[in-house]
């Protein structure tokens, strides 16, 4: 895996315990158009000066935008890049990070949401209080080469994290991610060898998961990929018709992107396959991008049998997303789960 030169490793900062000192959960109202959770450690305007400080490779690539403020190029990939990295040593303790080209760079700020929405889907079971620690072990399927839901989930709440992915690739890098900052004990990761499959060969028997996320492919073509990652730049301002897109910015490879029937396909098909490891997962979470999916994943949530469902908005900047959750446990069973994974006092 390709990383920048450097002249001396940088030195790991200080992580914080991921359970010390945090709020208990409060109930949360709708998220309005461009707020964050607020939980979410990424508030308002980005402190530049103390990210660079933290990273002084980002240096070279912040920009005054049109009102005069602090930024990166979004469109630049190498921005893109060391900005995460920069974020994710200032905020989450993480000393090193890198991904192979080509792969999906994600947005550090929205990904933190989803897992904080977790986290007080959880509390909802627990009487409020947010379980922590490293008893609650929490399966992110298509972990990609960024490994971002288990650092951000470990750092946050302690948890513990099996990432999957069917890329050998992305799972090299992951790895590399885990091992390069101490993370062995928190996050395990493992190879789906069937790419047609995506609990089915991958759980052992007895193991069992507080929760599963997922942030699945989204387009159903690499056509349709391909035109998607055209309108973002477009939006940007930045499209070149004579210009080859680069990859890192907006996306990654193939399976990271699309697959065959899209979004909506995916999210029916982990829909299905839930049924069949009801026992060993307390939640089934999965982001669903497209609003106008939603009537299709809830009629597909009735059909499987499940006894709680729900729907649940998030808002970063003009993006507007949701993630829906299911389980096969009623409201007593899932408090009795939670409470089993409770620290010993």
């Amino acid at each position: 895996m390709h990383r920048p030169a450097m002249t001396q490793p940088p030195k790991r900062p200080a992580r914080p315990r991921p359970s010390a000192s945090k709020p208990a959960a409060q109930p949360r109202p709708p998220a309005a158009k461009g707020e964050l959770h607020p939980r979410n450690r990424h508030q308002g305007r980005y402190d530049f000066p103390a990210l660079i400080r933290g990273c002084p490779e980002l240096a070279r690539f912040v920009i005054r935008n049109p009102y005069g403020k602090d930024s990166i190029d979004f469109a630049d990939p190498a921005a893109v890049r060391v900005f995460n990295r920069a974020l994710l040593r200032q905020f989450y303790g993480i000393a090193h990070w890198d991904i192979p080209p080509g792969y999906l760079c994600p947005p550090v700020p929205g990904r933190a949401d989803y897992v904080h929405a977790l986290a007080d889907l959880l509390a909802e079971d627990a009487g409020g209080a947010i379980p922590r620690g490293a008893r609650v072990r929490v399966l992110d399927v298509g972990s990609g080469a960024n490994c971002i839901y288990p650092l951000i989930g470990h750092h946050e709440y302690g948890w513990r994290f099996l990432g999957s992915d069917i890329d050998a690739t992305a799972l090299a890098s992951a790895r590399t991610i885990v091992r390069t900052n101490g993370l062995d004990k928190a996050i395990e990761l493992r190879q789906q060898a069937d790419a047609q499959c995506i609990f089915h060969g991958l759980l052992q028997a007895g193991e069992r998961f507080a929760l599963s996320l997922c942030n699945p492919p989204f387009h159903a073509s690499a056509a349709e990929a391909s035109a998607g990652s055209r309108r973002k730049w477009q939006n940007l301002g930045k499209l070149d018709p004579g210009r080859k897109l680069p990859a890192l910015n907006f996306g990654g490879q193939s399976n990271e992107l699309w697959c065959a029937g899209g979004e909506i396909a995916f999210v029916r098909r982990m829909i299905g396959e839930s049924r069949t490891v009801a026992d060993q997962v307390l939640w089934f979470t999965c982001l669903v991008s497209k609003g106008g999916n939603l009537p299709l994943v809830e009629q597909a949530l009735r059909q499987c049998g499940a006894v709680a469902t729900r729907t649940v908005a998030m808002s970063q900047g003009q993006k507007q997303s949701r993630f829906v959750a299911w389980s096969f446990h009623d409201a007593a069973a899932r408090a009795a789960w939670l409470a089993a994974e409770r620290p010993a006092d």
